[in-house]
């Protein structure tokens, strides 16, 4: 008998001890991180006006299915937006064409990178008095925007409709130095990217992007005396950062906005304006 309780005894104990180590396996795999869901980004994109800052808009519900909040910083001027994705700020900005891209890395030692072009903003010239460039009488005022790109691409703008003429480019950029024949001896008068919609009332023209144009009423297929088309380096592209612009939240975004969704949405919206610069 006393044998019998011994027994019972020692496997109770047993029995007792692999309890133990169960709940100890228990309590350890309890506290083993377990296979979690897809958490929340935040990607900040940095814009300015329409269509642009529409676009962004338009394609939130498509990354918020990838678990990336698009968040949109909407910016007061054209050199904000670089100077907020250079300091990290921001995560990407859409505002730009590479040429102006490429020049703001040059005057501030950045990483900025183009991910991909999305639309063409159809570059014109306007008038409020005339309307063709064979009426724009000798002397005229023709206003163009002053950072060094934007001059490039207007003297470019004019020379492809023979309205001037360039000599052969020997720097990244066009300046009125290379204007070698004027015959009209228009005067072009160089301004703040965002006081070209003001010289409209000033200026005898004004070349600039739908971006401004629209404001006025104007658009390049209607009003245009000259436009500039898609052969050219100018679609306003998605900008990032060399260190993320290969990042799955970046490349998803840049997904989207080359959507079928994103075409459809400029070709209604936007047809005189905005030419969809993606396959």
């Amino acid at each position: 008998m006393k044998k019998l309780l011994l027994l019972a005894a020692a496997l109770l104990f047993v029995l007792a001890g692999c309890g133990q180590n169960n709940e100890g396996n228990n309590e350890e795999n309890a506290s083993e991180p377990k296979e979690q869901e897809g958490e929340e980004v935040t990607l900040k994109v940095a814009s300015l006006i329409p269509p642009m800052t529409e676009i962004v808009e338009l394609v939130k519900p498509k990354l918020a299915e990838d678990n990336i909040n698009l968040e949109m910083v909407v910016l007061g001027d054209n050199v904000q937006p670089n100077t907020a994705l250079a300091a990290e700020e921001v995560d990407a900005n859409f505002f730009q064409h590479v040429p102006y891209m490429e020049e703001y890395n040059r005057s501030n030692d950045a990483n900025l990178v183009p991910v991909t072009p999305i639309y063409f903003a159809n570059y014109g010239v306007y008038s409020k008095e005339f309307s063709s460039m064979e009426e724009l009488p000798e002397g005229s005022v023709i206003a163009i925007a002053n950072d060094v790109s934007n001059i490039d691409r207007s003297l470019s703008l004019l020379a492809q409709h023979d309205v001037i003429t360039l000599k052969e480019k020997e720097d990244v950029y066009y300046t009125q130095a290379d204007i070698i024949e004027n015959p009209k001896n228009y005067e072009f008068k160089e301004v703040d990217l965002l006081m070209l919609a003001r010289m409209y009332d000033d200026a005898d023209a004004v070349v600039m992007t739908p971006a401004y144009a629209s404001p006025l009423g104007l658009t390049p297929k209607s009003d245009g005396l000259l436009t500039e088309g898609v052969e050219n380096d100018f679609a306003i592209t998605l900008v990032a950062r060399e260190d993320n612009v290969d990042s799955e939240p970046i490349q998803k975004l840049a997904e989207a906005m080359t959507s079928e969704e994103v075409r459809t949405f400029l070709e209604e919206n936007y047809d005189e304006t905005a030419i969809p610069a993606f396959e």
